[in-house]
């Protein structure tokens, strides 16, 4: 069944009628924000040019461009603060001046032993092993991928230009049959070249991300020597200019493909935008091959690390004599930094294109409203000012004096952003938008206000932060939930393991309930493109959270640089400090990927099903439902891929560290250099071979069964994958989150009651690392992977819709 085309005079007097029944109902001396938005909204119906937008098309030309220009700008002023610390032996110049406290750094310098050039230098060659190593990874990863990516986009040109058997003739558009659209051919062009667009900003965004971390890492452990605020600053900063040039980037050249390839497309904006989605295909398949790829590296270096060198050999973390030790940190960069970069861009560009599609359909969409039709850049460009305040907060306004002071500056970094951005998003929902507007809703049309667009944004901002803080409620060795889990440790690694199962299991029911309430006000609100623009509100503060995401691998990596180059103990718990709240905070941005990731998803599926011409999905139908049960099962089978590629890359990575201990005289006495060149070739050997068939599952999944079984059993598959793979990936996220931070809540020893648990190398704090061991892969490998698989299908579908809609279903078709 087709859906009905909107008829255009019905979407005018649809817009006419309900701004006479708003002039008629609101009260513009109403209280609160309702009161204050009804009177702009009667302001703006007794313009002569009612259902106008405040805001001018050719000075939404400007904003968003020009917002994305400072964002840039903004994450280089940020780097070359960061450069200021010089990699260099000499002494610093401010060395003879007076900190805030009052006290001479030169003094703090002769008491952390400065002076010894040897240690600087040695933080210098360690930085440049951890740089040369991640990014021969990158290369690497990137030629495989690369052919792979070729591929793939061969194969979008040949399904969409087969369509219409290659015809260069234009025809009726999919949605309003009396207008015509640019030919089907075009679209395949336009399709490939928009998906290789966004696979290249997103292999750009991963690898500046990497090349930012390797360059500020060792300048915070530097740093650290003078007091544990300025390495905080110097963290963070580095995590900014990462978090201010993907957001920038990625709204840049979103924008500028846009207008590309308007010159072409002209005013047929439903082809345009259809085309564009490629960009958001290109953008996740880079991702989880980035995420895959870079879990692997890092989680097969980490457990080979931790088994040998803490459990057998009884040696400290990051320990110089472990040969697996420049692995492990090179790790943290491919997979927790460049990984995490390219899914967080994939999100962005995906929600992105999902309200384009929606948009395109809609009133603002068919009348060529341009500010409007803008609605969704114009979000991130005001989330790009609002996270350049407040990241000013934690760099400039308040100064960290104290290690308890670090954690809830990071929170607050979440808070204040979260805060500023809904008062932004009132702002551009106010200017941007008509008072009323008509939304496309799986053939009937659905009448819209801009104050209830500006709840379904802000909803999926404040459930974002819920997700976010419930998170840390169970990974946080703060509260109860994870201290129980250390507390099990007394009796050994297997109730270690039940109660961190059992802690995974329970955190998923608060983040499902807030991701529920999201999509139901969003939906009654404003159908697919409300939950469309929900996801795009989680992800509008994506600089501030991505600069808390980055900050804490960049800790992690000058905690291991302090170690490696001997430096003192005073040292190290300050790098232990900024290690320790960054390990909270990732857990909550692991929330923040994976809750947007079902939103974007389920609006990604929403315009599927409309482009495919499915008027419902019936999950009584054979058809569907066989689908569905596919579906919900392919999360299980990409999870034991990942699991297992881990665990064989681990196992060769423990064997090489047990070899190295065993073969190489003097190595436990720190006499002799261990072989770290091996350790990182196992690591890099194991995670390419190992990557290519959980990306092949994800990739290839949406094209067999579109093609075999058509589009209601698709619809099936993505529903099902949702649904379960949601549950999943939140629960391994967690569990890997708890069973981590047990681990470091026995080491650190900062209570009574963890005191009693230690010290480092008892009985309890042996088995909180072998559930540290088994918990890496769930949250830095598998859990993180998921939410890329199910929006990564969702949006791969919604490309090659218009195959599966004409050609798909051969198998049912000769039963």
């Amino acid at each position: 069944m087709t859906p009905p085309s909107p008829d255009l005079s019905e979407l005018h007097a649809s817009r006419r009628s309900s701004e006479l029944f708003e002039s008629l109902e609101f009260d513009p001396s109403g209280s609160g924000l309702l009161g204050w938005w009804s009177a702009a909204n009667d302001r703006l119906i007794s313009d002569p040019a009612m259902g106008a937008t405040i805001l001018p098309d050719l000075l939404t030309e400007i904003l968003i461009p020009a917002t994305a220009v400072v964002g840039i700008a903004f994450a280089l002023v940020q780097w070359l603060l960061v450069s200021k610390v010089k990699l260099s032996p000499e002494r610093e110049s401010s060395g003879a001046g007076n900190n805030k406290n009052g006290y001479s750094d030169y003094l703090i310098e002769e008491e952390e032993g400065l002076n010894n050039h040897n240690v600087v230098v040695k933080c210098a060659e360690i930085q440049s092993a951890i740089s040369e190593g991640a990014t021969s990874f990158l290369f690497t990863e990137y030629q495989y991928v690369g052919a792979f990516m070729a591929i793939f986009a061969i194969l979008i040109f040949l399904f969409l230009g087969s369509v219409e058997g290659f015809s260069t003739k234009s025809q009726p558009c999919t949605y309003s049959k009396d207008r015509i659209c640019k030919p089907v051919l075009a679209n395949a062009i336009f399709s490939t070249l928009s998906f290789l667009l966004g696979a290249f900003t997103s292999v750009v965004s991963g690898f500046l991300g990497m090349k930012i971390a390797t360059y500020a890492n060792a300048r915070t452990t530097l740093e650290a020597r003078k007091g544990v605020g300025k390495a905080f600053i110097t963290a963070f900063r580095s995590g900014a200019v990462m978090g201010f040039l993907l957001a920038a980037n990625g709204l840049l050249v979103l924008y500028i493909s846009i207008n590309l390839f308007k010159l072409y497309y002209g005013d047929d904006w439903e082809g345009l935008f259809e085309a564009i989605t490629g960009y958001g295909l290109g953008g996740s398949s880079m991702a989880l091959f980035g995420r895959v790829g870079g879990g692997i590296y890092t989680k097969a270096a980490d457990v080979g690390a931790d088994l040998v060198g803490k459990v057998e050999r009884n040696i400290p973390e990051d320990d110089p004599r472990n040969p697996a030790v420049i692995a492990d940190n090179v790790g943290d960069n491919v997979g927790d930094i460049a990984g995490m970069g390219s899914d967080l861009f994939g999100s962005y560009a995906e929600s992105s294109c999902a309200a384009l599609v929606i948009a395109s359909i809609s009133s603002f969409g068919i009348n060529h409203e341009l500010t409007a039709m803008f609605y969704p850049l114009l979000i991130s460009s005001m989330g790009i000012i609002v996270c350049l305040f407040t990241t000013l907060f934690a760099t400039d306004f308040f100064e960290i004096k104290a290690v308890k002071e670090i954690e809830p500056a990071l929170k607050k970094q979440l808070i204040i952003s979260t805060v500023l951005m809904t008062g932004g998003i009132a702002i551009v929902s106010w200017i941007a938008l008509p008072s009323s507007f008509t939304i496309f809703n799986f053939g009937v049309q659905k009448t819209v206000k801009n104050w209830e667009l500006f709840f379904c944004v802000a909803i999926g901002l404040w459930a974002g932060l819920v997700i976010g803080f419930v998170t840390e409620y169970y990974t946080s060795n703060a509260y109860s939930p994870v201290q129980d889990v250390a507390d099990s440790c007394r009796t050994g690694a297997a109730t270690n393991v039940i109660f961190g199962l059992a802690l995974g299991y329970k955190s998923v029911i608060i983040p499902i309930f807030a991701i529920a309430v999201s999509i139901f006000v969003s939906f009654s609100f404003a159908a697919m493109y409300g939950i469309a623009v929900a996801a795009l509100g989680m992800l509008s503060t994506i600089a501030t959270g991505l600069a808390i995401d980055a900050y804490g691998p960049i800790s992690d990596n000058a905690g291991g640089i302090a170690e490696m180059a001997g430096m003192s103990h005073r040292i190290r718990e300050r790098t232990d400090a900024l290690d320790a709240a960054g390990n909270t905070t990732a857990a909550i941005g692991k929330g923040f990927a994976i809750g947007s990731a079902a939103l974007v998803s389920l609006a990604l599926f929403g315009a599927f099903v409309s482009r495919s011409a499915i008027s419902t999905v019936d999950v009584l139908t054979p058809k569907v439902f066989i689908g569905l049960l596919v579906g919900a099962m392919l999360p299980y089978w990409f999870s034991a891929m990942t699991m297992k590629s881990v665990g064989s890359a681990a196992l060769k990575m423990v064997e090489e560290v047990r070899r190295q201990f065993n073969n190489i005289p003097g190595l436990m006495e720190g006499s002799a250099k261990p072989d770290y060149a091996n350790c990182v070739k196992i690591s890099t050997d194991a995670s390419i071979r190992e990557m290519i068939p959980p990306g092949a599952l994800v990739m290839l999944t949406p094209l067999i069964v579109g093609t075999l079984f058509g589009v209601e059993t698709l619809s099936g598959v993505l529903a099902g994958s949702l649904v379960s793979g949601v549950q999943i990936a939140i629960s391994a996220s967690n569990t890997g989150g708890a069973w981590d931070n047990a681990k470091k809540y026995i080491e650190a020893g900062a209570s009574e009651h963890a005191r009693s648990l230690g010290p480092k190398g008892s009985g309890p704090h042996k088995a909180a690392v072998i559930g540290d061991t088994i918990g890496d892969p769930l949250k830095d490998t598998s859990g993180p992977s998921l939410n890329i698989l199910i929006k990564l299908m969702a949006v791969e579908s919604l490309v090659f819709a218009p195959f599966f809609a004409t050609h798909g279903g051969l198998l049912f078709k000769y039963l």
